[in-house]
């Protein structure tokens, strides 16, 4: 996965790397000096690990997931539980998990014969970048395309092949939070029936000075597990990237 973030990031400057490299600092003891230069490809690396996270979030199956398991969270009624390095960690994992075949295309496609030497690095860029670009377009919706090509002044009859990669990413974006709330959305169904019905109780019992979620918490804990609700929410995330 990282090598297929790093091939995209050559995306921005493909002809840098034709360079040698630059001068970083220079060493002078009185007699005579030394340059110490540094490769771009250095400096590329050290770059693109910065904007890894940003990278990560946007061009993956990232953020789906992790709305999807705050907004979980949120229905369950817990508010620190699981924390929310928990949840990133998962949503890291089931991340890895999906787009596993796109990186391995582009690993296999683009990366080992530009390590092998067969190829050119803007050729393996361009070639490592179409499987993402499958995988991104498969999860954009129509709508959020063309609105994202109109705010940028494009046709909106571009082919899947011309529309620019920074249209693309916003829509991917925007397609992804939307059906992360699609989802969010029919989780808490259930947990909202148990809170009406638990409030609807206690109302008739006269208990108004006790609050519903105290009661209801253990109730949507216990319907959660017993109906495997870590493996159906999972299976229904997986499932939702086809």
């Amino acid at each position: 996965m990282l090598r297929a973030l790093l091939l995209l990031f050559c995306l921005l400057a493909p002809s840098a790397f034709a360079n040698d490299g630059f001068t970083l600092f220079t060493l002078d003891d009185g007699q005579q000096s030394q340059s110490v230069n540094i490769k771009l490809e250095i400096l590329a690396l050290m770059t693109v690990l910065s904007f890894l996270p940003a990278l990560l979030m946007m061009l993956t199956s990232f953020t789906r997931i992790i709305v999807v398991l705050a907004i979980l969270r949120q229905a369950l009624g817990l508010q620190q539980s699981p924390p929310n390095k928990v949840l990133l960690g998962i949503a890291l994992v089931l991340t890895l998990f999906v787009m596993r075949p796109v990186g391995q295309v582009m690993y296999d496609e683009a990366y080992l014969p530009y390590d092998q030497g067969l190829i050119e690095l803007p050729e393996a860029v361009n070639i490592g970048v179409v499987p993402l670009r499958k995988f991104m377009l498969a999860q954009t919706r129509e709508t959020d395309l063309e609105q994202m090509l109109k705010i940028a002044d494009e046709p909106v009859t571009l082919t899947a092949d011309e529309i620019p990669f920074f249209v693309l990413m916003p829509a991917f974006v925007l397609s992804e939070l939307k059906t992360a709330f699609q989802i969010g959305f029919l989780l808490f169904l259930p947990f909202l029936v148990i809170d009406l019905v638990v409030a609807s109780v206690l109302m008739s019992m006269g208990m108004m000075m006790l609050s519903p979620l105290i009661i209801s918490l253990p109730f949507k804990l216990m319907v959660f597990v017993l109906v495997d609700g870590w493996s159906m929410t999972v299976s229904t995330l997986v499932a939702s990237f086809g």
